[in-house]
């Protein structure tokens, strides 16, 4: 399938773009969040303790979070794994090393529809990517990033966070929290759904990006309506906001998201931006140690924490 099954790709950036994005932090604003944090004993190490963490966002919709915070004096760094698109989140991000609570702060919050977020609204998967996708306003993923911004401001507000080493990680979100939030002082993003979302589902049957061409294929009539809503959501608008220093995980050469195929998404972050190009192999270890090689270095830390299996 070749970029040929659209007749039109909206590749600008909305002219009310930055009108849109007020809008939502400035409801963000006026909903106070109100949070409530629990002692959760069962995740506790001889080296951190856990806690679970409600707060309001936007509509206003009540969301969910783990913290881990290392025993002894603070502050910390910390790592915020931003939601990702799935509907179960842990208290530590699935392949990650546990040991890396023992030194940072680790927040790993569920937006809206994801498990312990989930009431009163239950994504589906697939169908949370076009889930009110005709109208910008009532798209779904307009309340998700105001949670994850939401999550930010929480994190970034509390004593024993060391604010210039609060990192943001996760696939899209980051640079999307980055370019609406002052608060994090790192970016690792793996571009995964919303660079260029529409002409790259021309080019795949892969969910969740497929998700897009079946609602084409069901709607053609709406097309125009999905581009225009998906516009405001695509990374490359936001990168140019981005003051954080910023580790782009790319794909492979020759492939969508290489190196050379986000080149215009690395011209607007500027200079902040590192890049990793995956091999051909796709190696997740290889990627995984120079991922946290990076934050470690970033963070002035000495040698990167790393998973038993990895050492």
């Amino acid at each position: 399938m070749g970029e040929g099954r659209y007749k039109s790709v909206t590749d600008t950036r909305p002219t009310d773009f930055d009108q849109y994005w007020t809008a939502v932090l400035d409801e963000l604003a006026n909903t106070p969040s109100a949070p409530e944090v629990e002692r959760v004993p069962i995740r506790d190490t001889d080296y951190a303790t856990q806690y679970s963490v409600r707060l309001t966002s936007i509509g206003p919709y009540r969301i969910f979070a783990y913290v881990s915070v290392p025993k002894g004096d603070g502050p910390f760094p910390a790592l915020y794994f931003a939601p990702g698109y799935g509907s179960v989140v842990a208290n530590t991000q699935q392949g990650m090393p546990n040991g890396l609570r023992r030194d940072h702060i680790v927040f790993v919050l569920a937006a809206r529809g994801q498990r312990n977020s989930d009431k009163p609204y239950a994504a589906s998967f697939p169908g949370l990517l076009t889930d009110g996708i005709d109208d910008p306003s009532a798209y779904r993923y307009r309340g998700i990033v105001a949670d994850a911004v939401r999550g930010l401001g929480y994190l970034a507000s509390r004593s024993d966070v060391d604010a210039n080493r609060v990192a943001v990680l996760g696939s899209d979100m980051p640079l999307v929290i980055a370019g609406l939030s002052t608060a994090a002082s790192h970016v690792v993003d793996s571009p995964a759904i919303f660079y260029k979302a529409v002409k790259r589902a021309a080019g795949t049957q892969a969910y969740p990006l497929e998700e897009l061409n079946d609602y084409i294929r069901l709607f053609p009539e709406r097309r125009d309506a999905v581009e225009r809503t998906m516009s405001y959501f695509d990374t490359r608008w936001f990168a140019s906001s981005v003051k954080a220093k910023t580790l782009v995980l790319a794909g492979a050469k020759g492939e969508p998201l290489s190196r050379d195929g986000l080149q215009p998404l690395l011209d607007n972050i500027g200079d902040n931006a590192s890049v990793y190009e995956a091999g051909e192999d796709h190696s997740t270890y290889k990627e995984g140690v120079y991922k946290l090689s990076w934050l470690a270095k970033e963070f002035r830390l000495g040698a990167p924490v790393l998973p038993e299996h990895w050492q």
